[in-house]
């Protein structure tokens, strides 16, 4: 495949992957609490043969309100199978206003596969601006390199 096919190729998945994101209206509700689903992918397939593509997860969490703290009190990585595979909290974590945090699965983990996913679950006492939360997925491999993003999905309030 010569690189220009190779970046329409891209270019065309980047497109479809950014046309399901949420409105701008989703974003500035207010809440005390939420769990989310966030997909992610520990390696997509490429080619005919559909050769593993291995790739680094960074699973962001960013508090939007301007004056309060929320808690993390989840942060689970599943396999594709469903099973957990690891507990990134051993106790709450406060994120303060406006800050961010991030969770890591390196390039070399392979173990949640194409259909890996994270449950977060955050609370605070009053109700707050909504948190972003998303996965960042990087992999490159010979002269070839893709990235994308996925947002987390509310699964319970």
């Amino acid at each position: 495949m010569t690189r220009l096919k190779r970046f329409a190729f891209t270019l065309m998945t980047c497109a479809i992957i950014f046309a399901g994101e949420p409105s701008g209206a989703d974003q500035h509700q207010a809440s005390t609490s939420q769990t989310l689903y966030v997909p992610v992918y520990s390696h997509s397939y490429g080619g005919n043969k559909e050769r593993p593509f291995h790739l680094a997860v960074t699973l962001s969490i960013r508090n939007t309100d301007k004056t309060h703290t929320i808690s993390l009190t989840t942060v689970d990585y599943y396999d594709s199978e469903g099973k957990l595979l690891r507990h990134y909290l051993d106790k709450p974590v406060d994120l303060g206003p406006m800050a961010s945090t991030r969770y890591i699965v390196k390039e070399s983990d392979i173990e949640g596969g194409s259909g890996a996913n994270f449950l977060v679950a955050w609370e605070s006492i009053q109700p707050v601006s909504i948190p972003i939360v998303e996965s960042v997925m990087i992999g490159t491999q010979s002269q070839q390199g893709i990235s994308f993003t996925s947002r987390g999905q509310v699964i319970s309030k």
